[in-house]
């Protein structure tokens, strides 16, 4: 059974956030840090080299395979900030969640991130939420 690339690491958030190029995507990262402490209540943790985690839990699939990840999280990427909401994909966490998604503002969905350009695009107070409830979600589910 293979690990997880991506694991907790000692590395300073700060630094990371530092050392982002692009000013805006910075500054995006900066309140987003300080917005996912204070809605997730964990301590920021970078997950390999471009992750900022918060939170973790332990899963295990019907397969057998099993590991650790951030309960949520983002990465300020050259392209997006990539949101980690780990709960909207729990047990039709996206259902549950079309209403706040609907009215978030400017972003896209993948497989398993929230894709947004810059946080001007978006409701943060909408975030915020999602991110509350997606933790409460994955809480339920695995503590």
């Amino acid at each position: 059974m293979s690990d997880a690339k991506t694991k907790p690491t000692d590395a300073s958030v700060a630094d990371f956030i530092n050392a982002v190029e692009n000013k805006r995507r910075r500054e995006d990262a900066l309140v987003l840090a300080d917005l996912f402490k204070q809605t997730s209540g964990y301590d920021p943790v970078m997950w390999g080299e471009s992750i900022i985690g918060y939170g973790q839990y332990r899963y295990k699939y019907k397969s057998g395979r099993e590991g650790e990840w951030m309960l949520t999280g983002f990465s300020p990427r050259k392209a997006h900030q990539v949101i980690y909401l780990m709960g909207c994909y729990v047990d039709g966490g996206f259902d549950m969640q079309d209403e706040l998604f609907s009215k978030l503002g400017k972003h896209k969905m993948g497989a398993s991130c929230l894709y947004i350009n810059k946080l001007s695009d978006i409701d943060i107070s909408v975030l915020e939420e999602l991110i509350t409830r997606s933790c409460a979600l994955m809480r339920d589910k695995y503590h």
